[in-house]
């Protein structure tokens, strides 16, 4: 059970109604996610807002999808976990891909992420030399901060909250 009262359209602020409206028409369904999030309009409005943003990034789908369960493994985000597996397969993903990028191995990316999250933003200048070497330019490099970044917001909140998972379970 959810630590943080979920927030429903019927509930919802004339500030975030719009908003999760919004997010209920993209995916489908309103995820408790941003249910949680509504809480604080302005947290609801930046991880919206950034998440858009980060969309328009130079990484692809699968990379992002890739970055994004690595920080969310290592955060222990079981909420995220299960959502973005979902999202994974989506873009393309197997589970054998997804499984390899929670683990920091699927590629560059996966692995820059798992570095960045494990040391909070302290890469060894050797680490930072392998994701150049693998293709990461700075500009990515900057990309993947930020993706995991606005990620870790999620995973802290998921994982303080204690959010009701609404994704398929994972098997992994």
């Amino acid at each position: 059970m959810s630590r943080i009262t979920a927030i429903n359209l019927e509930t919802a602020t004339d500030a975030t109604r719009p908003v999760l409206e919004g997010v209920k028409r993209k995916i489908g369904f309103l995820p408790n996610l941003f249910a949680t999030l509504a809480n604080a309009p302005v947290a609801l409005d930046t991880y919206v807002q950034a998440s858009a943003l980060l969309g328009k990034s130079s990484l692809s789908a699968q990379e992002k999808e890739a970055v994004y369960l690595a920080t969310s493994q290592v955060n222990g985000c079981d909420y995220c976990l299960a959502a973005h597996t979902l999202f994974a397969g989506k873009a393309g993903l197997s589970a054998q891909d997804i499984a390899a990028a929670r683990q920091g191995e699927l590629n560059a990316y996966a692995a820059l992420a798992q570095q960045l999250t494990h040391s909070r933003g302290h890469l060894s200048d050797g680490q930072i030399a392998a994701a150049r070497a693998a293709g990461i330019d700075d500009r990515k490099i900057i990309e993947v901060i930020a993706l995991v970044a606005v990620q870790t917001l999620t995973n802290y909140l998921n994982n303080t909250a204690l959010t009701d998972i609404d994704f398929p379970p994972i098997d992994a």
